[in-house]
């Protein structure tokens, strides 16, 4: 057109058909663009899913070794992050062969319009090439440290998450605080390193077209003088240079996110090669070890424990496997599950098999659906399992009943019911192999000795199943078929209880040590009568009568643990932006925005500059161009473009330094906060959740908003300028923009609404992902022995697919708008033109060859415009959402004005005044108004059967919870005026999990370095750990694995008592401290503690009874009341609820110097 506009002689029809022309091509390639992101798409989505499903599928059979190597936070981030960029470069992958294409296409053009000069213009453009590759390749390195980094940190809070309870306990929240923060910081380097490497080459790429048009045309005009330079041909080229800046731009792009692919396609691989478990064989039918070498991974006097082991087990047998702590029975049972990885010989199993681990595994689901597992509901089945699982009284003590959702780990359980439930599990299963791995040590001696009764042993529901059973219960060695002794990793003995001691070998040293037995009958009596009573007092309690269905509303109260993730809607708040930007600096942003804006001013000028220099083509029509001019002209040009990229590269490493403040102001805020939020957010909220917080959103917050951010300023000044160009060479035009602006504004509303509300459901909808695959790593062993894998497959599909469905609709909303947007900028160019052939009489022919130019780019820059505000919109719903968890209530402060003195509390006398508490404001009392006195160096010990307010009474103190009426005094001091921290650090709890983190062992017991070696050497020695930790390479820095994985359960927690022995508390707190160890190690324990506590208050909760009995006085709970408050002999005398506990127990008389003798002949442990 803008040759019309100087020929106006010619007839105008030409002119007209070229704008229709113009806009019929632009229509056509819309359309097919549009199928081809579509289908693009599509198939990243697939990609995206088909790669979760692989890693859940890989994590299903990965061996414990390879578990070793790849923690759960790696796996995450490839569910996550990784899986996220396969799916971003799919979308694109077919501009490996397009831009070239485009390339060759363009270039082919620009030689017919200004022949060889295009050369130069090439030249340059091939010049950039490697100057990218090398940034690309040093951006790849640094991306690949920060990955480190990122799985690094990831490691550490999930961790933290787990044992948020333990922190809170030990007042250790700083240390792990500092830890995460010193690791964000280098990670924050990184990225710094990484946005600078960035900026440089949005500098080169900048500088790019207006190099690359400089060389053209300078050699175009300087070849020959004959070349003038008018508007159809600046503007040609023009157009065709923007044509050639996006596959320029976008090739060296692709090719780096290839890169990084190909790091995660390792990084996939080498979880691909890991090893799987090679499931034994099956053979004839019954159980047998034959010649069978285990070897086990763990480290165990330096060597590795082989574990050597021939067995032979005959169907229907109940066999025991007894050995100290370390000896390798729970490894022998992993053995014959085939986890363990076999050196020699094999495992043959006949039959399904059910497995209850040590530590039990709960799923968060409701108690039916834990128990249940996948089996259909029979209900006489279920009910009789209830029934022998003593799980009657605790149902009806649950709100919901067997339909009472179970949180995360089984939070609202106690220890003995998660165990109990897991052996329900097991025994509803009805399979034909039983491997019980000590599932007798977490619950109470009255209880085990039921559970023996009435599911294990031979009068059980499963007396005809093959049993394979470890125990530390000596009580139960005399009905079993046959006991197992393991010595160090090795068979010593195997018989029956008669015929082991007789033999006078390993076994009957061990019962020696223990039972010091006296005479046969009298045991035998009592057993039977303490059977007939327990089973009569137990009928009495739990005839399994179907509780009321209560109203609905209450039943909803109670049952619903966890809160459905709470969803945004609406539009993003300003505000939110604000708090982004206020995060960046104010100055950072303002200068930010000045700088592009000028950026686009010199933008402007440059083509301004251009046209009027296509306008020496009319003035020197026919005669010589002066080379003065020539000069001035290529001067001009070419400084205006290298002062663009100046300004671009200023704006990048403003919007760089901006990114990274508000990028540490947002993460340490969310850490603050979420380390000092109460426990009960934790039990209510599934850590999936907040671990989503510190993995996707802050990943958001990182990378994706400084970027979105950048374009969404670039694109918004892009389309002004346009606008302004096209007003500035047909003003008529401006009458056309309004009802334009109005289309746009109406659709860019519509789509920005749906767009932002499919993403949350998106962020929503993957939390759940990340819940059930951490659920799944946590209980792969179970999943694995009861053959699941497929089920929990299924539901790994289903909980992607729930995702899917908020992805598809994301995709579809995007091609709407698409569409629509692109035929408001085909209307732009035809309008443009239209009005250019209309007056063509007072048009400037450079001016309006630049509209046009421009005016084709108007189309992709509007498109560009709304998909930046919708993913920037999308992109700070991360701020917002980290927000929300920043703005959670705390807890009380730390440290408040009222400091307790330096050696507080120095008697450690306690005084409950009418203390009530409940864990959640609308729920009920837990305990009902405590009150009584323990006076300084008491030793008191806490009974009573489950639920009955044991492990909420020791919450209290540390105020994990808060009172709800009434007070507790320490040595006077009202506990409610201390901060946490004071009163958390002054006190110590052995508790019920003994809970590991990652990181030294020296970390584990003393995280803030506050103690020399020589006083840590002292503790291990104390709790009988020197040895064993004499005995390592690296002695104290010896690395713990994830959760401790690499140590026994015994082992750590003997480690929790070192951590207590550290401490030098006046008051001590032991939850059940000895339940998952042999006798051997409880009775060391027990010796030290009364040793080395004997100045301290020690509160002990008991399910052991004869751990307790030389205690001074003794507290028996029941439903949050003291029932009785005395000492054990008192007690004992007085028949009430102690007795029948006792009598249960089979303690006979309460004499602490004849103690050991009759307890533990007769104790369930």
């Amino acid at each position: 057109p803008s040759f019309w506009t100087l020929q106006n002689s010619e007839h105008c029809l030409i002119g007209y058909m070229y704008a229709v022309l113009l806009i019929l091509v632009a229509v056509f390639q819309s359309l097919f663009l549009q199928q081809y992101f579509q289908r693009c798409f599509v198939l990243g989505m697939k990609v995206r899913t088909a790669i979760m499903a692989a890693v859940y599928k890989k994590a299903l059979v990965v061996s414990n070794d390879a578990r070793k190597e790849s923690t759960f936070g790696e796996t995450v981030n490839l569910m996550s992050a990784d899986a996220q960029r396969f799916n971003d470069v799919i979308n694109f992958i077919h501009l490996l062969w397009s831009c070239p294409l485009q390339i060759a296409l363009a270039i082919a053009f620009l030689w017919i319009e200004l022949g060889p000069a295009v050369l130069a213009g090439l030249a340059v453009m091939v010049l950039m090439v490697p100057i990218n590759g090398l940034l690309a390749n040093m951006s790849k390195n640094v991306q690949i440290e920060n990955m480190r980094y990122k799985d690094k940190r990831m490691k550490i809070m999930n961790e933290m998450l787990n044992g948020i309870k333990i922190l809170k306990l030990y007042a250790w929240e700083p240390s792990f605080q500092n830890q995460v923060m010193g690791i964000r910081e280098q990670e924050l380097g990184v990225m710094r390193k990484f946005a600078y490497l960035s900026s440089v080459s949005t500098f080169i790429f900048s500088c790019a077209p207006a190099l690359v048009s400089l060389a053209t045309f300078a050699v175009f005009v300087a070849v020959d003088s004959e070349n003038v330079l008018d508007a159809g041909k600046a503007f040609t080229s023009i157009s065709l240079f923007n044509i050639l800046r996006f596959p320029l731009a976008f090739l060296p792009m692709l090719i780096a996110a290839m890169v990084q692919l190909q790091l995660k396609v390792q990084k996939k691989h080498s979880m691909d090669t890991q090893i799987c478990l090679e499931r034994c064989g099956v053979c004839n039918h019954y159980l047998c070890f034959v010649k069978c070498v285990v070897c086990v991974s763990v480290f165990v006097r330096v060597c590795l424990l082989c574990v050597s082991v021939s067995l032979e087990i005959k169907p229907g047998k109940l066999v025991a496997v007894v050995g100290v702590v370390g000896s390798g029975k729970s490894s022998l049972i992993s053995a014959m599950l085939g986890e363990m990885h076999s050196a020699k010989g094999f495992v043959n199993v006949q039959g399904s098999v059910a497995l209850v681990p040590q530590q039990a595994w709960i799923q968060n689901a409701t108690l039916r659906d834990n128990i249940l597992f996948g089996y259909p509901l029979e209900d006489s089945r279920f009910q009789a399992t209830l029934e022998a699982c003593a799980l009657g009284p605790d149902l009806e003590l649950l709100p919901g009943g067997d339909q009472t959702e179970i949180g995360e780990k089984g939070i609202n359980l106690s220890g003995g019911q998660k165990q109990r439930v897991s052996l329900a599990r097991a025994a509803y299963s009805q399979a034909d192999v039983y491997l019980l791995d000590d599932p007798l040590s977490a619950v109470d001696s009255h209880v085990g000795k039921h559970l023996f009764e009435e599911v294990v042993g031979p009068t059980g529901i499963l007396k005809d199943k093959t049993r394979i059973l470890v125990t530390h219960g000596v009580s139960f060695l005399p009905y079993v078929d046959e006991i197992v002794v393991l010595k160090e990793g090795c068979v010593s003995e195997v018989g029956s209880y008669q015929s082991l001691k007789d033999r006078k070998g390993a076994f009957s040293e061990f019962l020696d040590t223990y039972a010091k037995e006296e005479g046969k009958q009298h045991t035998g009596e009592c057993v039977c009568i303490t059977g007939f009573v327990f089973v009569v007092r137990l009928r009495k309690n739990s005839s399994l009568k179907k509780p009321k269905p209560p109203a609905d509303d209450e039943t909803k109260k109670g049952q619903r643990l966890i809160e459905k993730e709470t969803m945004e809607t609406g539009q993003v708040k300003f505000s939110v932006y604000l708090q982004y930007l206020r995060a960046m600096g104010w100055g950072y942003a303002t200068m930010f925005f000045l700088v592009y804006f000028i950026q686009n001013v010199a933008f402007i000028g440059q083509n301004l500059w251009l046209s009027d220099w296509t306008n020496d083509a009319e003035d020197y029509y026919n005669k010589t161009y002066p080379n003065w001019k020539r000069d001035t002209r290529i001067g001009v040009f070419g400084a205006l473009g290298v002062a663009q990229g100046l300004f671009v590269f200023m704006g990048t490493l403003l919007l760089a330094n901006g990114s990274i403040n508000a990028s540490r102001i947002l993460h340490t805020r969310l850490l603050n906060n979420i380390l000092r939020v109460p426990m009960m957010f934790f039990d209510t909220t599934p850590s999936g959740r907040v671990v989503n917080r510190f993995a996707k959103d802050i990943f958001t917050v990182d990378e994706a908003i400084p970027q979105s951010f950048r374009s969404w300023i670039m694109c918004f000044l892009g389309v002004l300028g346009t606008l302004f160009v096209i007003c500035l060479a047909t003003p008529i035009f401006t009458a056309i923009i309004i009802p334009l602006a109005v289309v746009y504004y109406f659709v860019q509303r519509f789509y920005v609404a749906s767009s932002r509300q499919l993403r949350r459901l998106d962020s929503v909808s993957r939390s759940p992902i990340y819940s059930h695959f951490g659920e799944t790593v946590s209980g792969l062993s179970v999943i694995r022995a009861y053959g699941h894998q497929d089920r929990f497959l299924k539901h790994n599909e289903k909980v992607i697919d729930e995702n899917l469905k908020s992805v598809y609709p994301w995709i579809i909303s995007n091609r709407w708008l698409a569409i629509r947007l692109e035929f408001l900028g085909n209307l732009v160019v035809f309008f443009s033109a239209l009005l250019a052939v209309i007056a063509r009489d007072s048009l400037d022919s450079g001016l309006v060859g630049l509209s046009i130019s421009y005016a084709l780019n108007v189309t992709q820059t509007l498109n560009w415009l709304v998909r930046m505000t919708s993913e920037l919109e999308t992109n700070i719903v991360a701020v917002e959402r980290v927000n929300e968890y920043t703005e959670i209530e705390n807890e009380a402060d730390w440290v408040s004005e009222m400091r307790p003195p330096e050696k507080w509390p120095e008697a450690g006398r306690l005084r409950f005044e009418n203390f009530k508490v409940r864990y959640r404001p609308e729920l009920d009392l837990v305990l009902h108004g405590i009150t009584c006195d323990i006076d300084s160096t008491e030793k008191i010990g806490i009974v009573g059967r489950t639920g009955a307010g044991k492990s909420s009474l020791t919450n209290c103190l540390f105020r994990i919870i808060e009172a709800a009426e009434g007070r507790i005094l320490i040595d006077g001091t009202d506990i409610a005026t201390l901060g946490l921290h004071d009163l958390r650090s002054r006190l110590t709890i052995i508790p019920q999990d003994p809970v590991l983190f990652s990181g030294t062992l020296r970390m584990n017991l003393d995280p803030f370095e506050t103690f020399s070696d020589e006083e840590i050497w002292r503790v291990l020695e104390l709790s009988h750990l020197k040895e064993y930790v004499g005995g390592l390479q690296e002695g104290l820095t010896h690395g713990v694995s994830e959760g401790g994985e690499n140590l026994s359960i015994g082992q750590r927690q003997l480690l929790c008592l070192a951590r207590a022995l550290l401490r030098k508390s006046r008051i001590l707190i032991l939850d059940e401290a000895t339940a998952a160890v042999d006798l051997e190690t409880d009775n060391l324990i027990q010796k030290t503690i009364r040793r080395e506590f004997s100045h301290c208050t020690v509160l002990t909760i008991a399910h052991r009874l004869h751990s307790i009995l030389d205690s001074s006085r003794v507290m028996v709970l029941d439903a949050g009341k003291i029932v009785e408050f005395d000492s054990p002999s008192t007690l004992f005398n007085k028949q009430g609820h102690f007795y029948s506990m006792a009598r249960d127990a089979g303690i006979t008389t309460v004499d602490s110097t004849a103690l050991y003798s009759t307890a533990l002949d007769n104790t369930a442990l």
